[in-house]
């Protein structure tokens, strides 16, 4: 026999399984010795007063063993000789929508201008040693796009878009760890992520599908075009064009000594998953008079602090979480002269990273490992910016906001990928600190008045956002924190326009703009969403 319980327990309760036996057993009247098993189906800390509790519903197996799976399982048949879809980037939106066309009976064929994760990781690791960075294989580009080594945090809101159990039930299926069906805010982890991404691509590939790394779209191959005097190919006025492929680049020996790159065409409906920082196709699809529109974005810097402290403010405890608790969270939000002002992405436990994708850049961002283990832990701390607040037309005029705000961090960071970075304190009063904590961003910190530099109305709003937060949490605003400059990449700066119900592009039959490069999803969770409609809504295009 199963029962299920909503039960509200001490952490030390909680954490150890023999003692919520004996608190089940008590509360519910059972036999402790008829309980063979309890399983955590949802778990969540309130940390709101002085006493800590931990919300869980459980399953509780009495007189049998358990034997339902953790986990759903998803069957994945062989493809090999079915209609193809071409599937542009292997980020989340690319891998979901690449398994699900599986589902489908679909042939997958995956394109990822950057490299497998294991050879991603040394390129990762080249940018702290030389202080360059790699355009094609970077912390955004490369197989997991931006997530894989960014944290995989997998907690969004945006359920009403698509099953989002099922996204997490695959990652299970997949290799990672079954706590991320029932934690509030699951976590895969940094250090664990690259070897489930690395597994899904061995399920294309087993079930009779391709990914080719290294290879970089170049263009959409449209029909029912001409051709202009510059060359760019431009739909018929009242005509519908048609995608039937694209033309990819491989880019594998490709040097600057000795430039060499093979194009070949690779044909079928699109999926177009590039990711919020492939601004080279947002310049194609510009250019190509593809139709795009310029999207808000959210700006600032990271926000680092010791993880004791922020331990300590959260579980309102002079010795911070104890035993029992993992690193604390907090989600903060405000507004300030008409523009949210909130934290992003918050990483306990974590690192800072260099999340730049060319030369002349410094971008942030963080991660943490799965243990969440380390002495800091950090947030992104940004404001929002419409388009309206930039000037000009151009539908690009977002995005060429991101890349000069990034190319001025880097001028102010020697010209290297050394973050310029300020106490935080010292940021909310305007005065420039003469040293600064230690820092997990390993490429190192230069001290630099970011007040004066940051737009004005970036660092002003912050500054009072700062002020808010510290009133709220006690303790929160202070100089042992440190503001790492500059956070850009919280979502992508264009919208490219689809068809609300078959995620279709407006004019162009055969393209599907899929997840947050296509300004459609905000992470990993949301982006696994609208992969797999997108391959549903492409599966049901071939059909006809």
């Amino acid at each position: 026999m199963t029962n299920e319980y909503q039960i509200r327990v001490v952490p030390e309760v909680a954490a150890q399984e023999d003692r919520l036996k004996a608190y089940l057993a008590q509360e519910q009247g059972i036999d402790v010795r008829t309980i063979y098993g309890v399983r955590v189906l949802k778990r969540s800390i309130d940390a709101r007063q002085r006493q800590i509790y931990v919300n869980l519903k459980v399953r509780v197996y009495i007189n049998e063993q358990p034997y339902d799976d953790e986990y759903q399982h998803t069957d994945y048949p062989n493809v090999e000789g079915k209609p193809q879809v071409i599937v542009v980037g292997a980020g989340p939106g690319g891998l979901f929508a690449a398994l699900r066309l599986i589902e489908l009976g679909y042939r997958p064929i995956v394109l990822e201008r950057g490299k497998d994760v294991h050879e991603r990781k040394k390129d990762l690791a080249n940018i702290t040693k030389t202080q360059k960075v790699d355009p094609e294989s970077n912390y955004c580009f490369g197989e997991g796009g931006a997530g894989a080594y960014s944290d995989g945090k997998l907690y969004t809101r945006s359920k009403k878009r698509g099953n989002t159990d099922k996204i997490l039930n695959v990652f299970c299926q997949h290799g990672a760890s079954t706590a991320i069906l029932a934690d509030a805010h699951p976590h895969i982890g940094t250090d664990r992520l690259p070897k489930v991404i690395e597994a899904m691509r061995n399920t294309i590939i087993n079930s009779g599908g391709e990914v080719h790394f290294q290879t970089r779209m170049t263009r959409l191959i449209l029909r029912g075009v001409r051709s202009e005097e510059c060359g760019v190919r431009l739909p018929f006025e009242g005509e519908n064009a048609r995608v039937i492929g694209v033309e990819a680049e491989d880019i594998s020996h490709s040097s600057l000594l000795t430039p060499h790159s093979t194009n070949k065409e690779f044909l079928g409906p699109v999926i177009l998953a590039t990711g919020h920082s492939a601004r080279d196709v947002y310049r194609y699809l510009a250019e190509a008079k593809i139709e795009i529109e310029a999207k808000g974005i959210a700006v600032g810097v990271r926000l680092e602090h010791p993880s004791q402290l922020i331990d300590q403010i959260q579980y309102h405890n002079k010795q911070g979480r104890g035993k029992y608790l993992p690193a604390a969270e907090y989600a903060m939000v405000t507004q300030v002269e008409g523009r949210g002002v909130y934290s992003f992405c918050m990483c306990p436990g974590g690192f800072v990273i260099p999340a730049a994708t060319d030369k002349e850049q410094i971008v942030v961002n963080g991660m943490s490992p799965a243990s969440r283990g380390t002495a800091w832990s950090n947030s992104g701390m940004v404001v929002e910016v419409r388009p309206e607040d930039v000037e000009g037309d151009d539908v690009l005029k977002v995005m060429q906001f991101q890349e000069e705000l990034e190319r001025m961090c880097w001028q102010q960071g020697n010209m290297k990928q050394t973050a310029p970075a300020q106490r935080m304190s010292d940021f909310v009063n305007g005065k420039l600190s003469y040293d600064l904590p230690k820092s997990s961003y390993a490429p190192g910190l230069i001290s630099s008045p970011l007040h004066f530099w940051l737009p004005k109305m970036i660092s002003h709003r912050l500054q009072e956002g700062f002020k808010t937060f510290g009133r709220n949490a006690h303790g929160f605003l202070t100089n042992e924190a440190v503001l790492i400059a500059v956070e850009t990449r919280t979502s992508s700066p264009v919208r490219i326009v689809r068809d609300r119900d078959k995620l279709q592009h407006d004019r162009i039959q055969g393209l599907f703009p899929c997840g947050e490069g296509a300004g459609y999803a905000g992470g990993i969770v949301s982006a696994g969403v609208d992969g797999e409609r997108c391959a549903e809504m492409a599966a049901a295009y071939l059909k006809k």
